[in-house]
């Protein structure tokens, strides 16, 4: 990878694959690398939205609708990407969802896709870019996210998903470092986005989220997350908080689930649980257990099953 300088440019010329690139942190993250003089290649399974950001990023802005659970699909993305452009610089493992529910009663299904997207999602996009990376000695940024070593009720697909590409980076650091390529990890608290607007449709998350102090419950804007993506991609940071005092929670995350700090969420549990059993009742399991997009886009799958 050439030398990248802290210029007004700092990606000037960089080919930068940006997946869950139709919304929130991956189309800001879009725009920005086309301020930065980057070259975007956007992924998403959402066709409609991933083409109109394409748009916004410049009409000669390469996409690909795939779903990254799909290896073939993504090698396929990685082909293509390379007939366009020769090369491949960076890559941004930001696809992501969310499944919401106590583990003895949220909808498997909905378990398994968080799983299937937030793990093997990762593990296909990076796996099928590293031989592009390896020959431009590129940098790979994956999105793990405070949950990672946050583990909170109701929502352990997305904690034990986000703790698996944790380890996942750390264990690539090291088998890439002999290659010349960097490896980061995003370790973002709440964003301002479509998975964290669709959470506060349920009344469990916002239980969820009243447990937490003030500090903890602020929400930073995908386009100043955006920035910070782009500063690791320039300097090839390993670990990237978002905001920075994630870095303090982060170095005491071995006292994050000792009774004394779990003694709220110990409290909230119950009524989360309770809340989640109402919106079973009236909903059904796959409305209670994921947001308005994720679940349209199941149904969408079960139909094309047919």
């Amino acid at each position: 990878m050439s030398s990248i300088h802290a210029d007004r440019l700092p990606l000037k010329g960089l080919v930068v694959l940006i997946t869950g690139a139709a919304s929130g942190i991956g189309a800001a993250t879009a725009l920005e690398v086309v301020r930065s003089g980057g070259i975007p290649v956007l992924v998403d399974c959402d066709e409609e939205p991933l083409a109109l950001m394409a748009q916004q990023c410049g009409a000669d802005t390469f996409y690909c609708v795939a779903d990254v659970t799909q290896m073939t699909a993504m090698v396929d993305v990685v082909a293509k990407t390379l007939s366009v452009h020769h090369r491949m610089d960076v890559v941004f493992a930001n696809a992501g969802v969310a499944a919401f529910g106590p583990v003895a009663y949220v909808d498997p299904q909905a378990w398994q896709r968080c799983v299937e997207v937030n793990i093997f999602g990762v593990f296909n996009t990076v796996r099928s870019a590293l031989p592009a990376l390896i020959q431009q000695r590129g940098y790979v940024l994956i999105n793990a996210s405070v949950s990672s070593f946050a583990h909170p009720p109701a929502m352990s697909a997305y904690a034990a998903s986000k703790s698996a590409v944790e380890a996942m980076a750390n264990v690539l650091r090291l088998e890439l470092a002999s290659h010349s390529v960097g490896v980061g990890v995003l370790y973002a608290s709440w964003v301002s986005t479509p998975l964290v607007a669709e959470g506060a449709l349920h009344p469990g998350f916002v239980r969820l989220r009243a447990t937490m102090p003030s500090l903890l419950n602020k929400e930073t804007s995908a386009q100043e997350t955006a920035r910070v993506v782009v500063r690791a991609m320039s300097k090839r940071q390993s670990r990237v908080w978002l905001p920075g005092w994630v870095r303090i929670l982060f170095g005491l995350r071995a006292l994050l689930h000792l009774p004394f700090a779990e003694r709220e969420l110990l409290k909230a549990a119950p009524e989360i649980e309770k809340s989640y059993l109402e919106g079973l009742a009236t909903e059904g399991a796959l409305a209670s257990s994921f947001g308005p997009r994720e679940r349209e886009r199941t149904l969408a799958r079960t139909e094309k099953e047919k």
